[in-house]
């Protein structure tokens, strides 16, 4: 096992979220190796596994990495992110990074039948989206948006018909600020989704506003906290390096029971190319279970807090 060989420190002054914290960890190993392993030339994460331990907190943090292997097709490094008092700080999310290069890697390559099902909902075009004039997509300002914060970064338009199925949910997505999505970006878009427990069952039609038809009864509900435990990601292309408008999310649920649930994320870009797949295990727990702890820890300097990213 190596020795840790870097040390990064970063500043999150917006709410704390699974996906940013996901996106941080690829922005920071991609510096890693742009640095002290630029030699091998490998800028892309591949493969990611995050295991989230403890809560963090907007503010500083801290990730320290530990070169596992280091080669010339792959290298594996392990990362933990930190906050607090540097000395007795314990790590808040850990996890293990496979680096390569997506633009220069060879070998077997061959078609398969895989393909989503059922089908998404076509699309006219993007422009359409934004213009409001896909006979087949809205826009929708999601659940409990001034909760979720994270969630007013990105714009979503989803199906006019409803959702596919129950534990389904599909969706096009372009960032609110009308940036790019960027290879680091794909932490956030793999966790902007419709919450499937509480559109469930989602297969209702939305109005021409793309409020679901149903929502009286839904009026009041209070919404969930889903801390992630585990979050894995493959990528399977590199985005362009100026980063892409829009991206295709489909997010499926194989089983929800007892309060904890699995996460299938499929990434798909324009042109239907599959980008990453995502696999996450979550809890659902209560929101004010979450806000409760959110507010012991107001008024506490940052270095004092603990992690909550």
């Amino acid at each position: 096992m190596g020795k840790p060989s870097l040390t990064i420190v970063v500043e999150s002054k917006t709410v704390p979220h699974g996906g940013f914290v996901t996106s941080c960890f690829l922005s920071a190993t991609a510096l890693h190796f742009s640095t002290t392993h630029a030699s091998l030339n490998q800028p892309h994460t591949i493969t990611l596994h995050l295991t989230f331990l403890r809560r963090n907190a907007v503010g500083q943090a801290r990730f320290s990495f530990r070169d596992m292997k280091l080669g010339r097709r792959t290298s594996t490094v392990h990362v933990a992110l930190t906050q607090g008092d540097e000395e007795n700080a314990e790590p808040c999310v850990v996890g293990y990074l496979t680096q390569s290069n997506l633009q220069t890697e060879t070998g077997v390559s061959l078609s398969s039948s895989w393909q989503l099902h059922p089908p998404p909902a076509s699309l006219k075009s993007t422009e359409a989206l934004r213009q409001g004039e896909d006979e087949n997509w809205v826009y929708s300002v999601g659940e409990h948006v001034k909760f979720r914060k994270a969630s007013q970064k990105t714009k979503w338009w989803v199906p006019r018909q409803g959702q596919p199925g129950p534990g389904v949910a599909d969706e096009w997505l372009c960032l609110t600020d009308g940036g790019k999505f960027t290879q680091s970006a794909l932490g956030v878009v793999v966790d902007q989704f419709p919450q499937l427990v509480e559109i469930y069952p989602g297969t209702q039609p939305l109005d021409a506003s793309g409020k679901d038809v149903d929502v009286e009864k839904k009026r009041g509900r209070k919404p969930n906290w889903y801390p992630t435990v585990l979050l894995n990601l493959d990528v399977k292309k590199a985005l362009p390096e100026e980063g892409v408008d829009w991206l295709f999310v489909r997010v499926r649920a194989k089983k929800i029971q007892n309060g904890r649930m699995d996460l299938e994320v499929v990434v798909l870009d324009e042109g239907g190319g599959l980008v990453a797949i995502s696999n996450h295990v979550c809890l659902i727990l209560d929101a004010e279970r979450n806000m409760k702890r959110s507010e012991k820890t107001k008024g506490v300097d940052d270095k004092e807090r603990g992690s909550k990213l």
